[in-house]
Order: C-alpha cells, then sequence, then structure tokens
C-alpha cells in the first residue's frame, strides 16, 4: 500500500487492488456487484468445465482398461487434493498464506484445481474473494497513518495538572 493517492497527493495509504474487482471493493462502486455476479458465473462455470475434463480422464482410463486399482487411486487422488486445496484457498481469503508453504503446495493446488475453483465460487457469493483480509489490512494502514500524521495541539509542558 504507497502513501500516494490517485490523485497524487498525501492523503494515506491506497487500497490494494483485487483480482476482477480493483479498487471497487472498498466503497462497492462502479460496477462491483455486477462483477460479483460475473466472477461467480465465471468460476462456477469453470469448475463445471473441470469436473467434465475430470470425467474425460475418468472415461480414458475405463477405456484404457488399465485396471480398478488404478482408476480407484486417481479418483481418491483428485478428491484428496481437491478437498486439500479447497482448505487452502478458502484459508488464503482471510490470512495472507506463507509464500515457502505456497511453493511447495503448487503441485497440489495445480491437482486440486477443482476444489480451489469451488472455493472462489462460493467465496464470490458473500464478497470479492479476498475482500475480508485486504479490508482488515487497508483499515489497518489507515489508522497507522492517521495516528502517524495527527498533529499534536498545544504544549505538552504547559498542561495543567489537577
Amino acid at each position: 500500500m504507497s502513501d500516494k493517492n490517485a490523485r497524487g497527493g498525501d492523503t494515506g495509504p491506497s487500497p490494494e487492488p483485487i483480482r476482477f474487482f480493483g479498487t471497487t471493493w472498498v466503497e462497492h462502486d462502479e460496477g462491483y456487484t455486477a462483477r460479483r455476479v460475473g466472477v461467480a458465473a465465471g468460476s462456477l462455470l469453470a469448475t463445471v468445465a473441470s469436473c467434465l475434463i475430470l470425467r474425460f480422464a475418468y472415461e480414458g482410463l475405463r477405456i484404457g482398461q488399465v485396471g480398478d486399482l488404478v482408476t480407484l487411486l486417481v479418483v481418491i487422488m483428485f478428491a484428496t487434493c481437491s478437498a486439500l486445496a479447497f482448505g487452502h484457498t478458502w484459508g488464503a481469503f482471510t490470512k495472507r498464506p506463507d509464500p515457502t508453504r505456497q511453493a511447495s503446495l503448487r503441485g497440489l493446488l495445480t491437482i486440486g484445481f477443482v476444489g480451489s475453483l469451488t472455493a472462489y465460487f462460493l467465496r464470490s457469493l458473500r464478497e470479492a474473494p479476498g475482500e475480508s483480509l485486504n479490508r482488515q489490512e487497508y483499515e489497518t494502514a489507515r489508522d497507522q497513518h492517521t495516528r502517524k500524521t495527527t498533529r499534536r495541539t498545544g504544549n505538552p509542558a504547559k498542561r495543567q495538572r489537577p
């Protein structure tokens, strides 16, 4: 968050933009509701398309006659990775994930893409994904800036004591 406003004045920290929403999440203006509807519809569509892709992969395993054990293992792998990716993505909306842990989970999150898309869809029904975290950080930065820039009035040495 920078200390420069879009108008060029030093008016405090500026909000961090969110993907697809920019900074409209601050005041819920400039088509915020339409963007939320669009993000929810898009993420739901992506989730359904992802499930269809997984269905084609499952059919490919059946056509390839790889055996029941391999098919079961693949289904369990995708279900487990999707559940873990859902939990990780959902948690990332309320607190910043550790970058090193994020890098180590990249493969798991890629395999569990259905869980991540589902979490994104469900969160977009309530708010812009990541809005509450960004709002909390923005308000904290604004409060800190206000405390830093507020001038004291009068000389504390001349204060009358009761």
